[in-house]
């Protein structure tokens, strides 16, 4: 006879069904949370391929700016790319506050000044901080520090070297794909009065964060969609020209490689001998190579047999007459 379950046993069962199914909705949640959301009404105008693209120029970028940061603070600095992401400008725009800056950066491509400029933006604390240890501070950070906090003169003079010395090297991150030029061009002081780009326009926005021994900061850069678009524009048209001066670079190897002077040995036989027996020759002994003096003679290049030959004359000068090419090269053993 089957056992007949008690209530007690019914409403247990009952309890971990519910809290399974309550189990379920929360992991679903969760993992529902991991998807970003993509607006189809505003497609992504840059592929993950270009994204990847910039991330490694400025992976590149983060370490040669953290060795001219650390050798001009007198410091230790830490800068990693946090995020590169396609974003519109109003994005961007909105994080801003009144008491920010802004560096307008112009950039010219391959001779052609762009219409619309690159921003930097380093956030304030990160920037008091930097200007401190420029004066030989420790880079001390106000914690009291008001959100919108204006810049004297001083320190906007100082921002503006700090902020020149960082753009005016970041154009050798892109030397290995197009050659572009950054230029440090002016401050923007209150940047959300002074829109320099439609707020719905694609920009492609670079967050750098900066880690110092006393201070996390972070800065950013952006870089408008037009610009990136006749960047790449650029890229790949650059494309074959690169492989076609790969191949002519090529070809002024090997002319190099030509007239290169190599040591040719000409080996007619080789033989062993007791230390004892070199110790005690003397001028008109023979030493027996165990082979007919028609053999032939093996030409050897590099340390491999390239060619056998016969000995004879040429123009009274000792010389080799070459019989056949060795296609199976041997290396000598040693």
């Amino acid at each position: 006879m089957a056992d007949v379950l008690s209530q007690a046993q019914i409403d247990a069962l009952l309890n971990a069904v519910r809290s399974g199914d309550k189990d379920l909705e929360e992991s679903s949640e969760k993992q529902e949370k991991k998807y970003q959301k993509y607006d189809f009404s505003s497609p992504r105008k840059f592929t993950k391929d270009r994204i990847k693209m910039l991330n490694g120029i400025f992976d590149n970028y983060s370490r040669v700016i953290g060795s001219r940061l650390n050798a001009r603070l007198r410091s230790t600095c830490e800068i990693t790319v946090e995020s590169i992401e396609e974003q519109r400008y109003y994005e961007f725009s909105n994080a801003l506050t009144e008491g920010d800056v802004l560096g307008m950066i112009d950039v010219e491509l391959k001779g052609q000044m762009q219409e619309t400029p690159a921003m930097l933006y380093i956030s304030t604390s990160t920037a008091l901080s930097m200007m401190d240890r420029m004066l030989g501070g420790e880079g001390a950070v106000d914690e009291e520090l008001e959100d919108d906090y204006s810049y004297t003169d001083l320190e906007l003079k100082l921002y503006e070297d700090l902020a020149e010395d960082t753009v005016k090297i970041m154009d050798r991150s892109w030397e290995n794909y197009v050659p572009i030029n950054f230029t440090y061009s002016r401050t923007e002081v209150n940047p959300t009065l002074n829109q320099v780009i439609g707020l719905d326009e694609t920009v492609v926005i670079v967050d750098l964060k900066l880690a110092f021994p006393n201070l996390a900061g972070r800065m950013s850069i952006c870089l408008p969609g037009e610009v990136l678009t006749n960047v790449f524009a650029e890229i790949s048209r650059e494309s074959p020209l690169r492989r076609t001066a790969a191949e002519d670079k090529s070809e002024e190897i090997f002319d190099k490689l030509r007239d290169s002077k190599l040591e040719i040995i000409a080996e007619l036989a080789s033989t062993q001998l007791s230390l004892s027996d070199i110790y005690h020759l003397n001028v008109g002994d023979v030493i027996d190579l165990g082979q007919p003096k028609e053999s032939p003679i093996y030409l050897e290049i590099g340390g491999y047999h390239w060619f056998t030959g016969k000995m004879g004359t040429h123009k009274k000068n000792m010389a080799v007459k070459i019989d056949e090419v060795c296609y199976q090269l041997e290396q000598r053993s040693e």
